[in-house]
């Protein structure tokens, strides 16, 4: 091969790896719940950003307790999650440069449609307080997950020691709101679900909503910069893009208009407070 061919060749290796790594500059990594991921929200959200911005976004999903695992040590560029205490002690760490509320979606408590422990309409700490009185069979995550932290928070609410009071009407699916909800139906018994869940779940059997619109079964979502300074190698410029895309009107229209069999599963709310 003469000198000019392997000038050539050379230089068309260069070009390649060029356009190589510039594609690969243009994707970051998020760090989200596995509820986010499973509602369907990011395979819709995701191309739209990618196609207003030519960043693609690659998304590791995980439970609750798992998500900051990975940007703790730098391994994502941005986290969307719902687990806000986690959060706000990210960012006073260090580890997180800012936190934007984003979006909110809620909690139903789904029950049979009988209504054993008479529940319907009531709200949710009276709801438990029912179900724990009559020993009503409920269902539980048991995963760590922000739906089973969600679940031991109210039970605190309701007034009820749920570690002392359990016995064998509380029952533990294990990992899954979709386990959840097929023990629940198998079993006849109360569980609490996120809506998006709920309305993908299609096997219902004999169960319903039988609580929903309480305020504290509202869930609300942040966004956060994982921290450059922190960690050199986060691509800023491309996560804070992202960032800013979703609190702005366009990202918050994009949210509000991702429904579900008609019904709409996220309510933006980037500036406000939810409710």
């Amino acid at each position: 091969m003469g000198r000019l061919s392997v000038a050539c060749a050379l230089l068309c290796g260069l070009t390649a790896s060029v356009a190589a790594s510039s594609a690969e500059d243009r994707s970051i990594v998020l760090a989200t719940t596995t509820a986010t991921q499973e509602s369907g929200l990011l395979d819709y959200l995701l191309p739209i950003f990618r196609d207003k911005t030519g960043i693609e976004v690659t998304v590791i999903a995980r439970r609750a307790d798992e998500v900051l695992n990975g940007p703790r040590r730098g391994e994502a560029d941005v986290v969307l999650m719902h687990a806000r205490p986690q959060e706000e002690k990210f960012v006073a760490d260090g580890l997180g440069v800012k936190r934007f509320d984003v979006m909110y979606n809620d909690y139903v408590l789904i029950g049979p449609k009988s209504d054993p422990a008479a529940v319907k309409g009531k709200d949710i700490a009276t709801a438990l307080k029912a179900i724990e009185a009559k020993g009503a069979p409920f269902v539980t995550r048991g995963d760590r997950s922000g739906t089973h932290a969600a679940e031991l928070a109210l039970w605190i609410v309701a007034g009820i020691d749920i570690a002392g009071a359990k016995g064998a009407w509380y029952r533990e699916a294990g990992h899954g709101t979709a386990s959840a909800l097929d023990a629940a139906r198998a079993a006849n018994a109360y569980v609490l679900s996120d809506r998006g869940s709920w309305i993908a779940f299609r096997d219902r059997g004999d169960l319903d909503v039988v609580v929903e619109g309480d305020k504290r079964l509202l869930n609300q979502y942040g966004v956060m910069l994982v921290n450059p300074e922190k960690f050199p190698d986060v691509k800023q410029e491309l996560a804070q893009t992202f960032v800013d895309w979703l609190i702005s009107p366009e990202g918050q229209a994009a949210i509000a208009s991702y429904k579900v069999d008609g019904q709409q599963l996220f309510f933006p709310n980037a500036g406000k407070s939810a409710g």
